[in-house]
């Protein structure tokens, strides 16, 4: 995901947040349809102050916010020290060498806050009493069968209470482990249709199959060629009129490449 916002992806989000058409928004603000589109638009218009100040007071933020010079919509005057935040992270946060953005939408998410509560449980020690006491009580049980029955140690019996012994590290890293693993499982699947997101699509697959699929019909070899380049382009080789089509398999008919082709030697055969 990207680090930054646009004033155009800005504009478009507050005004889906409230689930509005652009011709809703003209409405109810005075600013016109086409203005208002120009400002979301990738070729963006630069918006004059009364109509920022407009839009800023309509969604109830700050013109800074609706500018992206800042990311706080409701506590814009907020003091650092009611953050608690160390110089250190201060630090990282405005070096730009982390995504802060990102790192907003991990904390802000819903289970976070049960990843932070097991986290400190586990930091603090609060449950190390509780874990002794139960492995203590397992184990004077699974040495009592052994000595009652006679038992081997390693028997069935006696290794499901020792199975039953529960490591507090073991335990905590894995609770955590699925909490964390949930929370990126839905950051990103909110992100999968970002523009700079990686998608699943792979050109060169895609290109491999055109040239496979063209490669098992009749006709010229050549034509079959210029028609997998072609399709890159969005160009459809088999509505080239006869004499484009004629030129460009002369002029591809040049390479080496293909002239060393294993299909052309064929047939020249």
């Amino acid at each position: 995901m990207k680090r930054g916002i646009t004033i155009q992806e800005r504009l478009k989000d507050l005004r889906t947040e409230r689930h509005l058409r652009l011709e809703e928004l003209a409405q109810q603000t005075g600013i016109s349809k086409s203005a208002l589109g120009s400002y979301e638009n990738d070729d963006y218009k630069e918006i004059n102050h009364g109509n920022l100040v407009t839009l800023a007071k309509f969604y109830g933020v700050s013109t800074d916010y609706i500018l992206c010079l800042t990311e706080n919509r409701n506590h814009p005057n907020t003091e650092l020290t009611e953050l608690h935040l160390s110089d250190d992270m201060l630090d990282l946060l405005k070096s730009g060498q982390i995504n802060n953005r990102l790192l907003c939408e991990i904390a802000t998410h819903d289970k976070f806050k049960k990843l932070m509560t097991d986290t400190e449980i586990y930091m603090d020690g609060h449950a190390t009493a509780r874990f002794r006491d139960m492995n203590e009580t397992l184990e004077e049980q699974r040495l009592a069968l052994i000595g009652e029955h006679q038992l081997m140690d390693g028997d069935l019996y006696s290794e499901t209470l020792r199975a039953g012994q529960i490591e507090e590290e073991d335990f905590f890293c894995h609770i955590t482990h699925k909490t964390w693993d949930a929370i990126l499982h839905d950051i990103r699947k909110a992100h999968e249709h970002d523009i700079d997101s990686t998608s699943d699509f792979s050109l060169a697959k895609k290109m491999a199959k055109e040239i496979q699929n063209a490669l098992r019909f009749p006709g010229d070899h050549l034509a079959k060629i210029w028609k997998v380049i072609f399709t890159q382009f969005g160009i459809d080789f088999d509505k080239l009129s006869a004499e484009e089509q004629k030129l460009l398999k002369k002029i591809l008919a040049k390479s080496p490449v293909i002239k060393n082709n294993p299909l052309n030697m064929r047939r020249r055969k």
